[in-house]
């Protein structure tokens, strides 16, 4: 359930493609049953889309990736969480406004 742009993100990629990314990273926490995280992946796609080149826009299915949603205490979906060198950097949660989305990620970068 991922756009042209968009990553899939893993708990096997998760270290080198996220945490030792050398641009900042959008990670959506979602999952197939969320019917807010279905609504928000066109807004994810158009990130995707919007900071091409700039930084790394994907996607985090906790179902199948349940380690990296525990070590980042992944609560309720949908969550944004944006790193920057291998850290956290904003965090939202809930569907939000790309403007809201695209604004927290041009803060970082």
């Amino acid at each position: 359930m991922a756009g042209n742009g968009t990553m899939t993100f893993t708990d096997a990629n998760f270290e080198n493609e996220v945490l030792k990314s050398s641009v900042p990273v959008v990670v959506d926490f979602w999952a197939e049953w969320c019917s807010p995280c279905r609504a928000l992946a066109p807004t994810i796609d158009e990130l995707a889309t919007e900071f091409a080149g700039r930084a790394k826009v994907g996607k985090l299915d906790i179902d199948s990736n349940q380690q990296i949603a525990v070590k980042f205490n992944i609560q309720s979906i949908p969550t944004i969480l944006v790193f920057k060198d291998g850290q956290v950097a904003r965090k939202a949660m809930g569907v939000r406004p790309k403007k809201a989305l695209a604004d927290m990620v041009a803060e970082v970068l």
